[in-house]
C-alpha cells in the first residue's frame, strides 16, 4: 500500500457495493474495522476517491487531518464529518482516530423528503465539520451500540426500517447539540435551496448564470440571492462559481482530460475564459494546481 497521497491521478470512483456486504443500503464500521479492512483490500482510503454515496464520520478519541475536496481540516474528540455523493476525500494513514463511519445509499433517505433536508441540513450548515462536546458525543452511544447489534443480527425481518429509524434518530440528536432551529431543514426556504443546489450540480456546465437557475425554479432572483445567502453565506452566483470551481479541481486531478477538453466540458466557449476564472478564484493557473497537488501531501 502507497504510504503517501499522490495527485494528480485518475481518482478512484468508489461505490458502496465496493467494500460492503450488507443486505440493506446501509452499514455502521468502527473507525479502525474500516482501516484494517482497507488495509488488505487494493483500494486505499488514503489516497483522494470519490464516493458515490453519503458518510458520516464520528471520531470519539484521537485527532487527525482529513482532505475533503482539496482542503485539509482538522478532526478530533467530537469531531462529526458529513461526506455526500461526489465529494473527493481522503484519510491520513497516520491517523490513531477511534470512532464510526457510518456509510449510507442516497435510497436509504429517499423515503421523504424531511429526511433528505435533515441530512442535507447537517452538511449546509456545518460544511464540512461539525463539533460536539464529550457528554453529547456520549450521547450517541446507546444508539450507535443498538446500530451494531443490528448489522450483526444475521436475521433480516425489520433490520431496514430499525436501520432507518435509528440513524434517523441519530441525525435529529446531532442537529439538537448543534443548537440550530429545529424546523429550518424544513422550511419552504430551505428545500428552495436545496432544489437550487440540485439544479447547480446537473447543470453547472450548460450555464453559470444565477438568473437562468431563479427561472428554473420559477422564483425571482432577488428570493434565489436571499437564500443562498442565509443558507450558505454566498449569494447565488459565487455558489455557482464555487461548485463550478470544485468541478473543475475534480477534473484536472482526474487527469483524463486536457485543459482544453476541460475548459469546454465546464461551459466555457473559450479555454482563456477557463483559465481567467480559474486564476481569479484561485490565483493559480490550472498548471500550477496540477502541480501542487502532485506533491506528498502530509501524513
Amino acid at each position: 500500500m502507497s504510504i503517501e497521497i499522490q495527485a494528480p491521478t485518475s481518482i478512484q470512483d468508489v461505490l458502496f457495493s465496493q467494500n460492503v456486504r450488507q443486505a440493506i443500503p446501509f452499514e455502521l464500521i468502527t473507525a479502525q474495522g474500516l482501516f484494517a479492512r482497507c488495509a488488505k483490500s487494493p483500494f486505499s482510503i488514503y489516497t483522494p476517491h470519490r464516493i458515490h454515496f453519503h458518510s458520516l464520520v464520528i471520531v470519539t478519541k484521537g485527532q487527525s487531518t482529513h482532505m475533503v475536496d482539496f482542503q485539509e481540516y482538522p478532526l478530533s474528540t467530537g469531531t462529526i464529518l458529513p461526506l455526500t455523493q461526489g465529494q473527493v476525500h481522503a484519510f491520513r494513514e497516520s491517523t490513531t482516530l477511534d470512532g464510526y463511519v457510518i456509510s449510507f445509499d442516497e435510497s436509504f433517505i429517499t423515503q421523504n423528503i424531511s429526511e433528505q433536508n435533515l441530512f442535507h441540513f447537517l452538511q449546509f450548515y456545518h460544511t464540512p465539520i461539525l463539533s460536539i462536546k464529550p457528554p453529547g458525543i456520549a450521547s450517541f452511544r446507546p444508539i450507535l451500540t443498538l446500530l451494531e447489534q443490528l448489522q450483526a443480527d444475521p436475521t433480516s425481518h425489520l433490520k431496514s426500517e430499525l436501520a432507518h429509524s435509528l440513524f434517523m434518530a441519530l441525525l435529529l440528536q446531532v442537529k439538537r447539540l448543534t443548537n440550530k432551529e429545529t424546523t429550518i431543514h424544513d422550511s419552504q426556504r430551505f428545500k428552495d435551496f436545496i432544489r437550487f443546489k440540485q439544479l447547480v450540480t446537473t447543470n453547472f456546465a450548460e450555464s453559470h448564470n444565477a438568473k437562468t437557475y431563479a427561472q428554473m425554479l420559477s422564483v425571482s432572483y432577488n428570493y434565489l440571492n436571499d437564500i443562498c445567502k442565509e443558507m450558505s453565506n454566498k449569494t447565488a452566483k459565487a455558489f455557482i462559481d464555487s461548485w463550478l470551481l470544485l468541478e473543475i479541481k475534480r477534473s484536472i486531478i482526474e487527469n483524463k482530460y486536457t485543459y482544453q477538453e476541460i475548459a469546454y466540458r465546464m461551459g466555457f466557449n473559450e479555454p482563456s475564459n477557463f483559465i481567467r476564472f480559474f486564476k481569479k478564484h484561485t490565483g493559480s493557473t490550472p498548471s500550477k494546481f496540477a502541480e501542487n497537488m502532485a506533491t506528498p501531501l502530509p501524513r
